[in-house]
């Protein structure tokens, strides 16, 4: 166990296609941790990968969610890097006991938040126990690399440039079994050259870090991409993986 380890809250890194049923298996589990904490502490979506979509339908599809599965979520507003430095929303990201980053853009997750205090006190809070998770775009954003298109709508050839770097020397392929496979050769070339680690998440699916290591937790697969392929299932402990910074 890393040093630190034992005062951080667990981290889910999700496949993509969130907020929809499937995604129970890690849901019920990070539900589970934030409502073991102090029940007058919010709890957060966060929809900076969704600005150029339609970020409102991303809170309220999330918060109609979790609702479901007994956790009231509110937004934490982080559209803009403005937003991201406001004193008042950086003191109250600092309160959260339960942070999920929803899917969208991957570039926009880094440009909004590198950097910035509300990161920093979503990263404080989240080892000092909180629970946080991304799904698709804003699972890329958390290894060390995420992965963008490298030219046009359609192409699907990726580079990969830095990222949030909470798990160190990884790089996620979200949607792995649907289209996230096209970018595998030259991003595992890229990962190689970097001396870091690919892994293809299935949508709905999601590696969960807790207590130390990572499991698999949800209908589909994760796929640690290296000179061989290993997959894992559902409840299955993920070898291969770079733990997160549970610790500065």
């Amino acid at each position: 166990m890393t040093p630190g380890a034992a005062s951080a809250g667990p981290l889910a890194l999700v496949g993509g296609d969130e907020f929809r049923p499937g995604n129970e298996p890690q849901d019920e589990r990070l539900v589970a941790a934030a409502l073991a904490l102090d029940g007058e502490r919010p709890a957060f979506i966060v929809a900076s990968a969704a600005v150029r979509h339609d970020p409102d339908r991303a809170v309220a599809t999330a918060r109609a969610w979790f609702e479901r599965l007994g956790l009231a979520l509110e937004e934490l507003p982080l559209r803009t890097r403005r937003q991201a430095a406001d004193r008042a929303i950086v003191e109250r990201a600092a309160s959260g006991r339960f942070f999920y980053l929803a899917g969208g853009d991957p570039g926009q997750v880094v440009r909004i938040l590198e950097g910035t205090p509300a990161w920093d006190a979503i990263v404080g809070a989240w080892r000092g126990g909180a629970v946080l998770a991304g799904s698709s775009a804003g699972a890329m954003a958390l290894g060390s690399w995420t992965l963008i298109r490298a030219r046009y709508p359609g192409d699907a050839r990726r580079d990969a440039r830095p990222a949030l770097g909470l798990v160190p020397g990884l790089a996620v392929v979200p949607h792995f079994e649907t289209f996230g496979h096209r970018w595998v050769p030259e991003a595992r070339d890229a990962m190689v050259a970097a001396g870091g680690v690919l892994v293809g998440l299935d949508e709905r699916t999601a590696a969960l870090w807790s207590d130390g290591g990572w499991r698999g937790y949800g209908p589909g697969a994760v796929t640690v991409l290296g000179n061989v392929e290993r997959k894992f299932t559902t409840g299955e402990r993920i070898e291969g993986l770079p733990s997160p910074v549970t610790a500065v």
